[in-house]
C-alpha cells in the first residue's frame, strides 16, 4: 500500500516534534531535581556547625538529661527484673499526681530510689567512723541510711504532688466561677474550657488545657475528661468531672450545672475555711505552752524568785 508523500511527511514532522517535547522535559525535569538537591546540601551546609558550636551545643544541654537519665535507664532495666509491676505503676502515678515530671517515669524514679539508698548506706558507712562514731556503730546504722535514701525520692515526688493537688483544689472555685460566666455568655463548653485553661494558668490550667487538646486530637470529651479525673486527686474536681459527664449524657444544660457547680465548691471552701480556724486554737496550744508560758513566767517570777532566794540567804 503506497502512502502519500504528505502523510508521511506529517508522521515526521510529528514525531520529531514530540521526541524534541519529551527531550525538552526530561532535561527541564532533570534540570528541577538538580536545583532541588543542590538547594538541599546548601541548607544542610548552612546548618552544620564547626567543632566548638557542636560541642557548645551539647554542653547546653542539662547534665541532668545527658549524663543522669541515660545511665538512669541503664539501671532501670537491671532493677526491673527483680521489682514487681505494681511498684513501678504506683510510682508513674505518683509522677502524674506531681505534673509528669520531663524525663522521669517510674522506672527511673525506683532505679534512683535503689541508687540513693546504696549511696547513702556507703557514705554512712564511710564518713560516720572518720567522724568518731566507730565502725561497728557506723555498720549498725547504716540499715537507717538505706531506708532513708530509698524513701527519699518518693517523698520529694510525694510532697510535691500534694503541693500540686492543694493548688488545684484552691483554684478549682475560681476556674469554675469564670467558666460559668463564660457558658452564660454564649461561648460553648469547649471554647470555655480553652478560654480558662489560659486565664487561670498554674497547674489546673495545664491540666484543662490537656484536656483541650485531647479533644482537639478527636478524644471524646467525656472520655477526656475521666483522663483529667484520673490525674488527680481532688474530690472536688472528680465530682466535676462527673457531673459534665452525666449532663452530656443525659443532655443537661452546661451552664446550669455550672452554676450549681461552682456554688457548691464556693460552700465547701467556706466551710474548710472554718474548719482550719477551728483548728487554729489546738495548733496554738502547744507552742503557747512550751515557749510562750516559760518566758511570761520568767518575767513574772523571775523577780520573785530571786527575792525568796536572797531571804533564805539572809535568814542562815
Amino acid at each position: 500500500m503506497d502512502l502519500e508523500p504528505s502523510l508521511v511527511i506529517s508522521l515526521g514532522l510529528f514525531a520529531a516534534f514530540l521526541a524534541v517535547a519529551l527531550l525538552g522535559y526530561a532535561l527541564i525535569a532533570s534540570t528541577a531535581e538538580r536545583r532541588a538537591v543542590n538547594r538541599s546540601l546548601r541548607t544542610m551546609r548552612s546548618s552544620e556547625l564547626p567543632g566548638a558550636a557542636v560541642r557548645e551545643q551539647q554542653l547546653a544541654v542539662p547534665v541532668l538529661r545527658r549524663v543522669v537519665f541515660p545511665n538512669l535507664s541503664k539501671l532501670a532495666q537491671r532493677v526491673l527484673r527483680f521489682s514487681p509491676p505494681a511498684i513501678v505503676d504506683r510510682l508513674d502515678q505518683e509522677l502524674v499526681y506531681a505534673g509528669s515530671p520531663a524525663g522521669w517515669d517510674g522506672a527511673r524514679l525506683l532505679a534512683t530510689k535503689w541508687l540513693t539508698a546504696v549511696g547513702l548506706g556507703v557514705a554512712m558507712v564511710i564518713l560516720l567512723p572518720l567522724a568518731g562514731f566507730g565502725a561497728f556503730r557506723s555498720i549498725l546504722v547504716a540499715p537507717v541510711g538505706v531506708a532513708l535514701g530509698y524513701y527519699l525520692p518518693e517523698w520529694i515526688v510525694r510532697s510535691r504532688s500534694g503541693a500540686r493537688q492543694k493548688e488545684i483544689q484552691l483554684a478549682l472555685p475560681d476556674a469554675l466561677d469564670l467558666m460559668s460566666i463564660t457558658v452564660e455568655a454564649g461561648l460553648s463548653f469547649d471554647a470555655a474550657l480553652d478560654r480558662v485553661s489560659r486565664e487561670m494558668g498554674g497547674p489546673l490550667g495545664e491540666e484543662l488545657y490537656r484536656v483541650v487538646q485531647e479533644m482537639r486530637l478527636g478524644k471524646g470529651r467525656g472520655e477526656a475528661l475521666r483522663d483529667l479525673a484520673n490525674r488527680t486527686t481532688v474530690e472536688e474536681l472528680k465530682s466535676f468531672v462527673m457531673a459534665m459527664v452525666q449532663a452530656e449524657i443525659f443532655g443537661i444544660s452546661i451552664a446550669r450545672v455550672l452554676h450549681v457547680q461552682a456554688n457548691e465548691l464556693r460552700i465547701k471552701r467556706r466551710q474548710r475555711a472554718e474548719e482550719r480556724a477551728q483548728k487554729l486554737p489546738v495548733r496554738i496550744l502547744f507552742p503557747l505552752i512550751l515557749c510562750i508560758f516559760p518566758a511570761i513566767f520568767v518575767v513574772l517570777l523571775g523577780p520573785a524568785a530571786i527575792s525568796i532566794y536572797e531571804d533564805f540567804i539572809l535568814m542562815d
